[in-house]
């Protein structure tokens, strides 16, 4: 019983967070001059109408939920992993390159891709973890200022080096992968691909280990209490290190898997623009770092993501509502970071 009223509480912020967004987006339909229930009947459309649509959101939501799932493993160790973007952005870049020029058999480079993917992303979060750890650097800082360095990287190589240069001299992208590398769809027709696949099985395997092995607890008990961790032998420098490695090669997949289902190449700035990284932060902190709860989260994110484009199709309001309303779940989860941190200063004084 105990255990179901404290489920029903961990849902309450996140559902109080959605009403508040949704009634942040009737005003701003309202001042557009949009009728509200049309506009979100559009929106649920857009996301949910149709078996199409319904695939397309957890097409979306795919990188999401890996993005998030690290993001969550690295909070839950009490370490703040920003640079997902950069993490992804290797992960795909890596993954591209093993693909198109790793001799052998199709299933072979797609596994190869997969784990080059992971490794990158997880060795460039596992970076920002070393410099923490060895001269004290802000892991905030860092992690968010290698952001810059991976994606500028990433964009030189398909720029000039990997540049494709058989089709539109314009595009920065690389060659397409051949066929037998790519992740196969789950419907035929349909945009979703056997990366929704990894991402529910990453999602459980998650939940898993963080509840039921000794060093997901340990890692439980790192974030929530540091020096009773390391009273208990918990050592915080060698726990980061594989906290962000685990956490950056969720990215690193997550990259993988936009690459060889649905980009079939590295493009500069397909990963970046959407914003497929901080959405996925924003999924964690929605759902407090609980893995099955972060994948549920992504999947509510990218059906306001794709709602919205149904809503702007079909409507005179533009798909900037869609934006409001993220932003609302974005300031009401800052607000309830910022009242437990004072919280804890009262409690302190």
């Amino acid at each position: 019983m105990d255990k179901l009223v404290q489920f029903g509480r961990s849902l309450l912020q996140p559902l109080l967070a959605v009403i508040i967004g949704l009634a942040a987006g009737a005003i701003a339909i309202v001042i557009v001059g949009g009728s509200v229930m049309d506009t979100y009947a559009e929106m649920w459309k857009g996301a949910f109408g149709s078996f199409y649509f319904f695939t397309n959101t957890l097409s979306r939501a795919t990188p999401i939920i890996l993005i998030g799932l690290g993001v969550a493993l690295a909070f839950r160790a009490g370490f703040f992993n920003m640079g997902s973007e950069g993490q992804m952005v290797l992960g795909a870049l890596s993954a591209a390159v093993t693909a198109i020029y790793l001799p052998g058999p199709g299933w072979f480079k797609l596994v190869a891709a997969i784990i080059a993917g992971i490794i990158s992303g997880g060795i460039w979060s596992a970076f920002a973890g070393w410099l923490d750890a060895r001269f004290r650097m802000n892991l905030l800082i860092t992690t968010l200022l290698l952001n810059y360095i991976a994606t500028l990287f990433a964009g030189y190589i398909v720029s000039y080096p990997l540049k494709d240069r058989t089709g539109s001299a314009a595009m920065a992208q690389t060659v397409m992968l051949d066929q037998s590398v790519w992740l196969p769809k789950l419907f035929k027709g349909m945009s979703l691909h056997g990366g929704f696949i990894i991402a529910v099985v990453g999602a459980i395997l998650l939940f898993l280990f963080m509840r039921y092995t000794v060093k997901g607890y340990e890692i439980r008990m790192l974030g929530g209490n540091p020096l009773f961790a390391s009273y208990g032998g918990v050592q915080r420098g060698k726990m980061m290190l594989i906290s962000m490695f685990v956490s950056g090669g969720f990215a690193g997949l997550a990259g993988s898997v936009e690459v060889l289902g649905t980009q079939y190449r590295y493009l500069d700035g397909a990963l970046t623009s959407p914003g497929y990284a901080w959405s996925g932060i924003m999924a964690t902190l929605l759902a407090g770092s609980h893995p099955l709860g972060t994948a549920v989260a992504a999947i509510l994110l990218a059906a306001l993501q794709t709602g919205g484009m149904g809503m702007e199709r079909n409507t005179d309001v533009p798909l900037e509502v869609s934006s409001i309303i993220q932003a609302v779940l974005i300031l009401f989860v800052s607000a309830k970071f910022t009242y437990s941190f004072i919280k804890r200063r009262k409690a302190r004084s």
